[in-house]
């Protein structure tokens, strides 16, 4: 038979698998140096577990197995509830927060369509135990930090909050089925709906015109004080005293620059309870990445505690690093160590490796071949070990020049590049 990959699942190969590992890598260096430590959780999680935090929008994403015993399993469509649920069990009655941080897959069923994926690889981290404008304004300033890191140039992280919907479907006093609409509505940013919902009979003028107004709202902290207004003529204006501290925080930290509010933003899950965030590239056309703050998931499991995060898509990331330009520099290989006896090839390759070089084993190949070796894995340099001593090839495959001793520091340029510059 011929495999195959399953559909809506990719192999990564080396280029793009060592572009993807330095993005991760500069984007862990943030949340490590924020003091997040890093946790792991099982692929799989009981049904029952993501169900009682997800809601109903776990039936379409979820992929559902039955192990041995007959229990109900899913792999994990996001690391939300997972981290939730073990601050609920593992580290119950330690004291917080807890400060997590993760990379690793996620899983959502798809219906069979071109180019939908089923994997994803995410970055986020989890804040539990904090409350408040401070803890919020530190969620999302560990997201600009971290997009910073990984060499996105333009970007822009949009953030809102639910309390000033919410507060308005309050304010309505209208059935519990209108209520559930524009939430729904909102969530999928549906801008006519939201606008045939406030003008059904029975919404009060002042909330129809806000339920008008505000998902349209977006900008700086202008558009705070104009939502604000909105709401006070509704009765609930008290909903954006946070968020107000929140952005001023941000300003305060010199995130301002990159922040946008955003009164549209919604996330698809139904536990968010107040700050919402998305961050966007230019001409992405989906979100990088987002999160928010749900305070409401970990009661679920009996262990109540407010709770805030995020997530970014490394699929999504590396697209956008592309198209600016910034894919991740990988550093190649600094040597290709061969030579017909095998101990003396050993023997260099860890000398060379304690003096920080990045070298790859060819034992019993020497001359041209050696030479082509080093240039289809793209090394700096063709090595030799031979009578006690490392000898450079020169590109014909002829011995050069012995390495010096005691053991250089790995080349900076390599007799590849020297040779293109030549050609030029």
């Amino acid at each position: 038979m011929r495999p195959v990959t399953p559909r809506g699942f990719r192999d990564v190969l080396f280029q793009e698998a060592a572009e993807r590992e330095a993005a991760s890598a500069a984007i862990t260096a943030v949340f490590d140096a924020w003091g997040y430590r890093p946790v792991e959780t099982p692929v799989v999680e009981g049904y029952a577990t993501l169900e009682a935090a997800v809601g109903k929008a776990l039936e379409t994403t979820a992929f559902r197995l039955f192990d041995m015993d007959g229990s109900l399993l899913a792999l994990r469509p996001e690391m939300t509830v997972p981290l939730a649920r073990l601050a609920a069990s593992r580290l119950a009655g330690e004291p917080g927060p807890h400060r997590m941080r993760y990379v690793t897959e996620v899983f959502r069923e798809q219906a069979s369509l071109r180019g939908q994926a089923r994997q994803f690889t995410q970055a986020g981290v989890e804040l539990i135990g904090a409350a408040g404008a401070a803890a919020d304004a530190e969620v999302v300033a560990l997201l600009v930090e971290a997009l910073e890191a990984a060499g996105l140039g333009d970007f822009t992280v949009g953030i809102g909050t639910v309390r000033l919907l919410r507060g308005l479907i309050d304010a309505a006093r209208m059935p519990e089925a209108w209520g559930r609409g524009v939430t729904d509505a909102a969530h999928e940013r549906n801008l006519v709906e939201l606008d045939r919902l406030s003008a059904e009979d029975g919404v009060p003028d002042a909330v129809g015109e806000a339920l008008r107004r505000v998902p349209r709202l977006r900008g700086g902290v202008d558009v705070i004080d104009a939502a604000g207004e909105i709401a006070a003529l509704c009765g609930c204006g008290d909903v954006l005293t946070e968020f107000r501290e929140l952005y001023a925080l941000l300003d305060a930290a010199g995130h301002a620059a990159r922040v946008t509010v955003d009164f549209g933003v919604m996330r698809s899950f139904d536990y968010y309870t107040g700050l919402v965030l998305e961050a966007y590239a230019p001409g992405l056309g989906l979100s990088l990445g987002g999160g928010g703050r749900y305070d409401r998931v970990l009661a679920e499991f009996d262990a109540p505690a407010p709770a805030a995060g995020f997530a970014v898509g490394i699929e999504r990331l590396m697209i956008a690093l592309a198209e600016q330009g910034a894919t991740p520099c990988i550093r190649p290989l600094d040597a290709v160590l061969g030579g017909g006896d095998a101990p003396a090839v050993f023997s260099a390759a860890r000398r060379l490796r304690e003096a920080g070089w990045r070298v790859r084993l060819a034992v019993g190949r020497d001359g041209l071949d050696l030479v082509r070796e080093a240039e289809r894995v793209q090394a700096e340099e063709a090595l030799v070990a031979e009578a006690g001593r490392v000898v450079r090839l020169d590109r014909a495959g002829e011995p050069a020049l012995p390495l010096e001793t005691p053991t250089p520091a790995p080349p900076a340029a390599t007799w590849g590049d020297r040779e293109r510059g030549e050609r030029r």
